[in-house]
């Protein structure tokens, strides 16, 4: 069920109503005492931002500058009344709550409400001087009740729409009082989020800007179903959310505010009362944008970009992915030209992918996260893409030029774990929330983090609209999910006694597999086009499996097993590989058992394993012609290919996030640059001809798109196989791991070809640094049988090289 989204209209510049203005649009009636709505009046203009530490800090005594959309103190008008009559004492109880931070009704309390004789008015205004009512005809100033309260009793029978002059030791300002307004999130949202089934809960939680009553200003929602009672602190109240409690929703867990004059730019937190009592001040977990790291405070943000690839969106579903080309570049987004905006990478990187043929960039890290040494798999901020390069704007700036750029956008997506950071979700409200209660299950063995409770309905809601959130927000057209294999089984990385079995006494967690379907289920429904890939490195049954078939319904996985394989054979000498052949040829026999990406990955080039040119054997010389030998057999082999930046120009370096790719290599002044230049202009017309030719990619997940000519000839370190496309148009692909040059080398062929078979891919060629040994002529198939076939052609290998051919 698709959520309705509430009313609203977003205030770009909420922070500029005019105080008079505000006053004049407000038609509501009275608010009840039981819906009355938190208006922040301290929440005008966001004031300068504090230092980067969210935490209260208020004097005893403390004057507060006027506000830019506060206005003149409005000049008492003849025929005002000059007061208030006293008010009922305020229950000791509340009192206490109230500034205890544990009220989990404040607007049954504060605000107006109806009472024999007039109407109760009561505010919160912690190192206020007066406090004065303002209405038409109407100027009544509070009695001081101490400890910031300030009451009376107005004599008129109804609530008016009125505002709160708060006068300080060296100021007067006009606000709005919070407590007058209606709730501003609906039954709908709220049952939604109740059962779990919100698919946009990020238009029902977290901060938006909005017209709410005619007032501009900012929403606030938070779900903390443990909490005692839980404030609002910010730049906009001096971090001191004394004055900002929020009401409770009933049993969804909910907590609401409505701040007038709060907009965009605003930082804020959530000041949570535990069960105990204690305190905790939390960031949003569904903040939009976040301060630049180690800085934690969410910002109040609202989205501007106008999409220009609606023509993209449109057709990027024509084809279903796994019968499509798809070439990724992986790419670390704050390394790959380090100190570039995501504006200023708009500029360079789709040029530069398309350029090398590229299908999809694959972008890491996108969410916020504290460490950038973590690469972005410690996620803080779900729904905030990363403020180090730019606002959520500029992010979809990004992805907009990469799309009018013809090229596909695939972030990683981490639902696994989320660090222990206690300002992020870490035992959020003061017991286990987003993390399993059960130590054993919330203790991840091997990162130092916790785990997802997806068992939980809010908690599996929380990252099932968090994906679609990414797909729908920012357009992104695929998902690649890590460490899928850490969430599936209870086991993992754990000993015995370490883990407790599942119902049924196995190993698998059903609670993740339920979400990961759900998932999926939900992303495939709502985004068509969109593709969702499983960093799965075990032989789980079924990933890429339609949901309603059983499986988990992931788009694509990333095939572990022959990245694994197949380095462990291309970093063995030449004479020693035959005895490791089978490393080459074992992904034949399950290649079809699920849609697959063959990865070169980050995780393949850091951490000791070495750059993928730097794993070859060899000189200088053999390792880059092995290089390039390895990227053609890949490229080659059924499923599509996903390869990480620096790779592509056999940069010799491990990846550093500190200084990303060794782009020095490519310029022309380093006398070496040829070489590197010859890899990358490989890549290049590896990426053309696969998008040319069907045959590679159109029928990867069908064996009747395969065909091994040879997959015996371990002597010779040759594999030689044909890819066939629907029309069973062949290409004839042949990798020659051995240094030596084969002459007169014979290959069985099918029929097809009568006309000879051309060279439309050499990895040797002169341009890319090899030793040119090329087969100039078309082939000509001879009735010779080779291979069980009667037809066969004879040609020359070159060394340490990979050779593409189709019929002439």
């Amino acid at each position: 069920m698709t959520a309705r989204k509430p009313s609203r209209k977003a205030s770009r510049k909420s922070a500029e109503v005019p105080a008079e203005a505000a006053v004049e649009t407000v038609t509501e009636p009275a608010v009840e005492p039981a819906a009355a709505e938190t208006a922040a009046d301290a929440a005008a203009t966001p004031a300068p931002a504090p230092a980067a530490t969210a935490t209260k800090a208020a004097p005893a005594k403390r004057t507060r500058p006027k506000r830019a959309d506060a206005g003149p103190p409005r000049p008492r008008q003849a025929g005002d009344s000059q007061g208030a009559r006293p008010a009922p004492a305020l229950d000791g109880a509340d009192r206490g709550r109230l500034l205890a931070g544990d009220h989990h009704a404040p607007h049954d309390v504060l605000g107006a409400h109806p009472i024999p004789g007039g109407v109760l008015v009561r505010a919160l205004r912690p190192f206020a001087r007066a406090v004065t009512v303002l209405a038409t005809g109407l100027r009544a100033e509070l009695h001081d009740d101490g400890d910031g309260f300030f009451s009376g009793v107005l004599p008129v029978p109804q609530a008016p729409a009125y505002r709160l002059e708060v006068a300080y030791d060296d100021n007067t300002i006009e606000v709005e009082d919070p407590y007058r307004f209606w709730p501003s999130i609906g039954e709908l949202d709220l049952h939604l989020i109740g059962e779990g089934r919100h698919e946009e809960l990020w238009r029902a939680l977290g901060a938006e800007p909005m017209e709410h009553q005619g007032v501009a200003g900012t929403r606030f929602t938070l779900w903390a179903p443990n909490a005692r009672g839980v404030r609002i602190t910010g730049d906009f109240n001096y971090w001191d959310g004394t004055g900002f409690p929020m009401r409770s929703l009933g049993s969804t867990g909910v907590w609401e505010l409505f701040l007038p004059g709060v907009g965009e730019g605003a930082l804020y937190k959530f000041d949570i009362c535990r069960p105990d009592g204690s305190h905790t001040v939390r960031a949003d977990p569904m903040a939009r944008r976040t301060e630049v790291p180690p800085a934690t405070a969410s910002i109040v943000t609202a989205r501007h970009h106008e999409w220009q690839d609606a023509d993209w969106m449109a057709h990027r579903g024509d084809r279903p992915v796994h019968e499509a080309p798809f070439s990724v570049y992986e790419v670390h987004l704050a390394s790959w030209r380090p100190g570039l905006t995501y504006r200023q990478l708009a500029e360079q990187l789709p040029a530069y992918v398309k350029d090398l043929g590229f299908t999809h960039v694959e972008l890491m890290p996108v969410s916020e996260h504290p460490f950038g040494g973590s690469w972005g798999y410690q996620v803080t901020g779900f729904y905030a893409p990363t403020s180090r390069l730019g606002t959520p704007d500029d992010f979809r700036f990004l992805v907009d030029a990469l799309h009018r750029a013809g090229i596909g956008v695939i972030m990683d997506w981490v639902p696994a774990h989320f660090p222990r950071d206690d300002w992020a979700l870490a035992e959020f409200d003061g017991r286990p929330l987003y993390e399993h209660a059960d130590p054993q299950r919330a203790a991840h063995p091997d990162w130092g983090t916790l785990e997802f409770d997806y068992g939980r309905t809010e908690v599996r809601n929380f990252l099932v609209a968090n994906a679609t959130y990414w797909c729908e927000e920012f357009h992104i057209d695929g998902l690649r999910v890590d460490a899928v294999a850490s969430m599936l089984y209870l086991d993992y990385s754990r000993e015995d006694g370490q883990w407790s079995p599942n119902e049924f006494g196995g190993r698998e967690n059903l609670d993740a597999v339920a979400f990961l379907q759900e998932m999926n289920a939900t992303v495939y429904r709502r985004n068509p086009g969109v593709v969702t890939i499983a960093e799965e490195s075990t032989a789980w049954d079924g990933v890429t499996r339609p949901t309603d078939s059983g499986g988990l319904g992931f788009g694509l996985k990333w095939n572990m097993g022959w990245m694994h394989d197949s380095l462990q054979y291309v970093a063995k000498e030449p004479v020693h590989r035959k005895y490791h052949h089978n490393d080459m040829t074992f992904s034949m026999v399950y290649a079809y058992s699920e849609n697959y990406v063959l990865p070169i990955s980050h995780d393949e080039v850091v951490h000791g394993k070495r750059a993928l040119v730097s794993k070859m054997p060899g000189d200088w010389w053999q390792q880059r012609a092995n290089h390039r030998a390895y990227l053609g057999f890949m490229w080659a082999h059924p499923g599509k290919q996903l390869l990480f930046m620096g790779q592509e120009f056999a940069q010799g370096a491990e990846w550093s996030e500190g200084h990303g790719p060794d782009w020095w290599l490519l310029d022309p002044s380093y006398e070496a640059s040829g070489d590197h230049r010859g890899v990358r202009d490989l890549v290049g017309d590896l990426n053309a001809v696969y998008g040319a030719v069907p045959a590679l990619w159109q029928r990867d997940t069908s064996p009747e798109g395969f065909s091994w000519v040879d997959g015996g000839a371990a002597e010779d370190n040759v594999f030689a196989f044909l890819r066939y496309d629907a029309d069973g148009s062949p290409l004839l692909a042949v990798s020659h791991f051995s240094p030596a040059v084969r002459s007169n080398y014979r290959l069985g062929v099918p029929e097809t070809g009568t006309e000879g078979w051309v060279e439309v891919l050499n990895t040797d060629a002169a341009r890319y640094g090899g030793g040119d040994v090329r087969n100039e002529e078309p082939l000509k198939a001879e009735a010779v049988p080779a291979h069980g076939r009667p037809n066969s052609i004879s040609l020359t290998l070159p060394p340490l090289a990979t050779v593409w051919f189709r019929p002439a």
